[in-house]
């Protein structure tokens, strides 16, 4: 037997949360530069990254953030509810507090607290 044929196929599970929520609203400030060349984005102070339930919420709140803040997205998957929105520390920071605001304000949405690295 060939060793590609003993390899064991992995399979990637996605759950989605019932409701409307952000599951997670972080802020990391100053990264390390590696992380911006993996993300393939152009480096920044700041990377804020969020997970929107449901998914095309993500939608809404890039909308929000590039309206709210100077800030440009950095990534955003409207199928996993993924977002990353990219600028200087004070304006991701706003960024993040903005979209918290608008959905739990006008969307009846769940927010997250803002955690920071």
């Amino acid at each position: 037997m060939f060793d590609h044929e003993k390899e064991e196929k992995k399979r990637f599970i996605q759950e989605f949360v019932p409701g409307k929520q952000l599951t997670l609203s972080h802020l990391i400030a100053n990264p390390n530069e590696e992380l911006f060349q993996m993300l393939g984005i152009e480096k920044a102070g700041a990377l804020g990254i969020m997970t929107c339930t449901p998914s095309e919420t993500v939608i809404i709140a890039g909308d929000i953030a590039t309206k709210s803040a100077n800030v440009q997205l950095g990534f955003l998957d409207r199928f996993t509810g993924s977002l990353v929105v990219v600028g200087d520390v004070s304006e991701v920071e706003m960024a993040l507090i903005e979209i918290n605001r608008f959905l739990m304000e006008n969307l009846g949405y769940t927010p997250s607290k803002i955690t920071k690295s």
